[in-house]
């Protein structure tokens, strides 16, 4: 539901979880459940209190020796001390945990984290959009070799978006459509709705 941008559903959802693992003293679990409700505040755009609490759920899960789970939630943590303006912090978190991917997987996570890294290159005081177009494309290249569609929109939103910035409408336009147009079901899905309204933009 996080990914899918339904917050609402995420909320009662993270919710449920937290109470169930609490009511049967499943500590991993609960600080999961916590990671969930961190990651939502950041996504709605509440950076500060979604970085400390993520921050510290994490430290439970790296105690737990649940490392390998926190993927997603570092790509989040990067994100959110981005947008406190913390970006030595956010690019050392997504280059480290672009590492431990690598090396340990699981690599379904790369898209993501690539994509996470362009953004965090666009989003500093003097941007590097040549180093973030890089990392999208990277980022496109890991969705197409793992078929992950859904990954492979989500990069190409942010792309088309730095090219139509760029004046290059229509090179937007031909990487953005075709994986658009492939998606039969879940037009409601906030990644399909950016994609269909930049699609708009671009003519």
């Amino acid at each position: 539901f996080i990914w899918a941008g339904d917050f609402d559903a995420a909320d009662e959802h993270s919710g449920w979880f937290v109470a169930h693992a609490e009511s049967h003293s499943l500590a991993p679990y609960l600080a999961l459940g916590r990671g969930l409700k961190s990651e939502l505040a950041i996504c709605r755009g509440d950076a500060t209190g979604g970085v400390e609490a993520l921050q510290g759920c994490l430290r439970e899960l790296a105690a737990w020796r649940y490392g390998q789970l926190t993927a997603s939630f570092n790509a989040s943590l990067a994100r959110g001390l981005a947008a406190l303006g913390r970006f030595g912090e956010g690019m050392s978190l997504i280059d480290a945990t672009i590492g431990l991917v690598r090396s340990d997987g699981p690599l379904s996570h790369m898209p993501e984290l690539l994509r996470v890294k362009g953004n965090v290159l666009l989003s500093m005081p003097r941007p590097m959009p040549a180093d973030a177009e890089a990392h999208f494309v990277r980022s496109l290249a890991w969705s197409r070799r793992h078929a992950s569609r859904a990954w492979e929109l989500r990069t190409g939103v942010d792309l088309a978006a730095l090219w139509a910035a760029q004046g290059r409408a229509h090179d937007a336009r031909a990487l953005l459509r075709p994986v658009f147009e492939t998606f039969a079901e879940g037009q409601d899905r906030a990644d399909l709705t950016a994609a269909g309204r930049l699609l708009t933009t671009l003519g």
